[in-house]
């Protein structure tokens, strides 16, 4: 973070700069153990805490000052300044901050592969500019002020991550973020609980124009049910990526999977440039066209690109594939929802294998869809030739009843340490397994298992 001024910060949240020592400002924390001198503490009640029952503390410590919204009795004048709501205030300063910065800025959302599209961005990007990627989940009103803080003059572009689970969120987060291209991934149903419909979910997602100035590119997945009719009739230039769509300013030709790697040609405006990405999946080739266009947007050569896209490392627990003791992992269990279940399930289908056995848990925030959904998953599992289905959590049986008998060897479990003894149990030399689940489900819990068993 480059520093500001305490009258700066005090100017950017409406109070008055005069009320404030000229004090230096390097750095914005919500967390009172990375307090410092020059730190700014903003006081954010959280669901299990009060950050202002710290703030005396932070201010005995050092910091230069802290924003709060209800009176800290004892506080020095001119070291708290006092607004209506802290977490507003978070956004407000960051965008205060953000602006201070003349750089191409990546906004990017979308229902399934936001952090997958964003690394591989950030990847291109990299090629010809410093860049800021959003670290881990911080893509919500919290983590994205974050983020922004994070900026400073030695960056030349950020790709920030727009996550929501209701309307308003991307508006307040775009608006803080002000991006110069912005990216809509695509259209499923994840959160539908909070939206009500897919086209509730495709209005919130078009918020992300709310923050970019009508000059501002978008970049969208054009073989989308959804999105190319949505687009229609915004001011922004659109820059469509695709596979089936003809009309597509970014396709791909070609396509042929490798075991850990995905070879296609990039038709972008009429000229070609053969690609080699290190990641398995058809959703994967849609992410690498989205990056490989906004790096044409901003600058960077289609051979940078390329290079780019070559260089990308899966991050997570994000079907990342793993060989150990013969057996072939896909760890996928970060998070789920239908759309990306069915793709993960397609992965495991093109691996060349012995055995493909799901292990599929609950998928969560689905709501009065929770139950279909469910059942598409199970039919979609029996249509990928999956051999062995092993289902976990109280959601997880529409898996079973989904997959309606066409699945050889079908189970249920409601305990996890169950699950992962018997999946132990019947793993063979050649088999490939997929653990895919909502990250409330805690999967990751029955892979280490089969590590434990399946060493070196």
């Amino acid at each position: 973070m480059d520093s500001m001024k305490l009258t700066e910060v005090a100017s950017a949240l409406g109070a008055e700069p005069s009320d404030y020592p000229d004090r230096e400002i390097t750095n914005v924390t919500l967390d009172s153990r990375e307090v410092n001198e020059g730190s700014l503490f903003i006081a954010v009640k959280g669901d299990r805490f009060d950050a202002h029952d710290f703030v005396r503390d932070v201010l005995a410590k050092g910091a230069a000052a802290a924003v709060c919204e209800r009176t800290i009795d004892g506080a020095e004048p001119g070291r708290v300044i006092y607004v209506k709501d802290t977490r507003l205030a978070l956004l407000a300063l960051a965008k205060y901050y953000r602006v201070k910065f003349d750089i191409p800025v990546v906004g990017l959302t979308g229902s399934v592969g936001k952090t997958t599209t964003k690394e591989m961005v950030a990847a291109v990007l990299s090629q010809k500019f410093k860049t800021l990627a959003t670290q881990g989940n911080f893509n919500n009103e919290i983590g994205l002020p974050k983020m922004c803080f994070k900026l400073d003059s030695s960056y030349e572009a950020a790709v920030f991550e727009m996550g929501m689970s209701g309307f308003g969120e991307i508006s307040r987060l775009t608006d803080t973020a002000r991006p110069t291209v912005g990216i809509i991934t695509n259209i499923g149903v994840s959160h539908i609980e909070m939206l009500g419909s897919r086209e509730g979910i495709l209005k919130a997602k078009m918020e992300i124009l709310e923050g970019m100035s009508p000059s501002a590119p978008l970049i969208i997945n054009g073989d989308n049910d959804l999105l190319p009719q949505g687009v229609k009739g915004i001011p922004n230039p659109v820059v469509v990526c695709g596979i089936s769509c003809k009309e597509a300013d970014c396709r791909a030709e070609n396509i042929r999977q490798s075991q850990e790697s995905m070879c296609f040609t990039i038709n972008f405006r009429g000229s070609r440039y053969p690609v080699e990405l290190p990641a398995v999946g058809m959703h994967n080739v849609y992410n690498a066209c989205i990056a490989f266009a906004c790096g044409m947007l901003l600058g960077v050569t289609p051979e940078q690109a390329v290079k780019g896209l070559s260089e990308y490392v899966p991050t997570g627990m994000r079907q990342k594939i793993v060989r150990r003791g013969g057996i072939t992992v896909i760890e996928d269990c970060y998070n789920a929802s239908p759309d990306s279940i069915k793709a993960s399930l397609r992965v495991l289908r093109d691996l060349d294998c012995s055995r493909r056995i799901a292990v599929l848990g609950d998928m969560k925030e689905l709501g009065s869809y929770s139950r279909t959904a469910h059942l598409q998953c199970g039919a979609a599992a029996a249509e990928n030739g999956i051999d062995v289905l092993l289902a976990y959590g109280p959601e997880s049986q529409g898996y079973v009843d989904g997959a309606d008998g066409k699945i050889p060897t079908v189970l249920h479990f409601d305990d996890k340490q169950e699950l992962a003894l018997k999946l132990c149990s019947m793993l063979q030399e050649g088999d490939a397994v997929l653990f895919k689940a909502s990250r409330a489900m805690k999967l990751e819990e029955a892979i280490e298992s089969v590590y434990e068993v399946f060493a070196g």
